[in-house]
């Protein structure tokens, strides 16, 4: 279940308003209310900067019961909305600090061979893992913006950012993604319009560097849109894997398509070892059913094994008509009920062992 504000303070406190009044405000009153109103768009913000989900929702959390208990010290001298961004921006600062960049399995080393070793699974914070869409995309009417906050929380551009400085990596998201001028970023960040620009030059500088020396590799390509091809590509897909048809699987993967299962190191790269790997130390998904949802602005699917356990969230990247790339995220544990997807495929509705 999505916390609440509400679920994380008493039933009521005292709140000094701006002209000095003091009123009781209970757990679901007006203040309550307007931050959780801002709870999803903050979501993504440290999302992205986090590349975690629970550490997003973590970090969103305390960003609100900060804001909730220093309420009457808010002055009104920015927006509401601001204000969160700027408690939200230090609280990220704060879990970055000493902390380990997270990263994919392609990030961390070479594709693998078929038969290399699957080896251990490497701690969680090793991974940026896979969100919801629902968590941390506001609805928008307009579709270009849609699109947009879609591309910013691709696994690939997600992973881009974890190659920044904190600070850089603020600046980039507070004016590329979210199209805050410069000057509103140098009073979140207390600093100055040109420590400001001159951060966001050495963004780019880095993206662009990584591009330029390879260390881009196997990242996918910009989101297409789910037009009736996309969506005819996405039920071949959904149908080889379930009937598990390597030949109709073969069909729809591109021939440089790439296949990553975190916890583990090991990840492949090119169609003819995906399906090697399928034949073999994969031959465990025969039977398997996927589940449709989304994640990080791509189509993704529960997978859950044949004999009804869940196996894996899989994000699926796709360009040029074919499947690039197959991210499947092993930690069931904790990703099936970020997902709202029960531990046992009989127990969803309509479904039957």
């Amino acid at each position: 279940m999505e916390p609440s504000i509400k679920t994380s303070i008493s039933s009521s406190a005292s709140v000094a308003t701006a002209d000095g009044e003091d009123r009781q405000v209970g757990a679901s009153g007006e203040l309550a209310d307007r931050l959780e109103a801002h709870r999803t768009e903050l979501t993504g913000y440290c999302y992205r900067m986090l590349g975690s989900a629970f550490e997003a929702e973590d970090a969103v959390q305390e960003t609100m019961v900060r804001a909730w208990r220093s309420y009457d010290r808010f002055e009104g001298r920015a927006t509401l909305r601001s204000w969160l961004y700027r408690i939200a921006t230090n609280v990220c600062l704060d879990l970055l600090k000493g902390s380990q960049r997270r990263a994919r399995p392609m990030d961390l080393a070479s594709p693998s061979s078929v038969d290399t070793p699957v080896g251990n699974g490497l701690p969680e914070a090793t991974w940026i893992g896979p969100v919801p869409d629902g968590r941390v995309l506001a609805q928008v009417a307009d579709p270009a913006e849609t699109a947009v906050a879609r591309e910013s929380i691709r696994l690939a551009f997600i992973s881009a950012l974890q190659r920044l400085a904190p600070r850089q990596r603020a600046v980039l998201i507070l004016r590329e993604v979210l199209s805050w001028s410069a000057s509103e970023v140098a009073e979140l960040l207390g600093s100055s319009v040109a420590a400001v620009n001159s951060a966001l030059q050495r963004a780019r500088a880095t993206l662009a560097a990584d591009q330029e020396t390879g260390r881009d590799a196997g990242r996918a390509p910009a989101a297409e849109p789910l037009d009736d091809e996309q969506q005819a590509l996405l039920k071949r897909y959904v149908d080889a894997f379930e009937r598990f048809d390597m030949d109709a699987l073969t069909a729809v993967l591109h021939e440089d398509s790439t296949l990553s299962m975190p916890p583990y190191e090991l990840w492949l790269r090119g169609r003819a070892d995906i399906i090697r790997w399928m034949l073999g130390p994969g031959c465990g998904c025969e039977g398997s059913h996927l589940v449709p949802l989304t994640a990080n602005g791509r189509t993704a699917f529960g997978q859950y094994r044949a004999d009804g356990r869940p196996w894996a969230i899989q994000v699926i990247e796709t360009a040029g008509g074919r499947i690039t790339g197959l991210n499947s995220f092993l930690d069931t544990e904790r990703l099936f009920p970020l997902f709202g997807l029960p531990m046992r495929y009989a127990e969803l509705p309509g479904r039957h062992a």
